[in-house]
């Protein structure tokens, strides 16, 4: 196995891409509505609301005819974020099967972790939303908040982190 030739890539992780994006597409489609101008990117803003002030502003401006589009992207993520998770992990083991190395195989640990540790961040997040929705409390908007750093933070680095890994050795060690 060179390394221009990964195996090809299992059914599996193919499914698991298509389920990801498929779910993707879904929540943002569920998200076009809630998009004003007190929230510029609809949900997004939702979750980087740091106040209970501004978590009020923006639930006002979707009003309560768009309350159901709020609940039904929240409910939805849930199961998203277990589908992301488990085909980054899958992915993950994919791209290190032609990377035996020590040094790749506690990367691909370090970026498994950090996939792991953006599900949980999104999984609080998505509970701190879904108990701000009725009566908003300045806590809960910054849990929300700090979950959503820590989430994204944690997917860009564990993203950056399997680049790494494919970068870390020009040539395989199978020959």
């Amino acid at each position: 196995m060179s390394e221009a030739t990964l195996p090809p890539m299992p059914r599996h992780l193919k499914l698991l891409g298509f389920s990801t994006v498929a779910l993707l597409v879904l929540l943002v489609l569920i998200n076009l509505p809630l998009v004003t101008q007190a929230a510029p990117q609809g949900v997004i803003s939702l979750q980087f609301a740091a106040t209970a002030d501004q978590t009020i502003r923006i639930l006002n401006s979707w009003g309560t005819q768009s309350s159901h589009w709020v609940v039904a992207s929240l409910l939805l993520d849930l199961p998203f974020i277990v589908v992301y998770v488990i085909t980054l992990m899958a992915l993950t083991g994919y791209l290190l099967l032609d990377r035996p190395g020590i040094r790749e195989r506690q990367a691909g640990r370090w970026v498994r972790g950090l996939f792991v540790a953006a599900g949980a961040s999104d999984v609080g997040e998505n509970i701190c939303l879904l108990s701000n929705l009725a009566q908003p409390t300045d806590t809960l908007s910054l849990m929300a908040s700090l979950f959503a750093l820590i989430k994204f933070t944690a997917l860009m680095l564990g993203t950056a982190g399997l680049l790494v890994i494919r970068a870390a050795r020009r040539r395989s060690l199978h020959t």
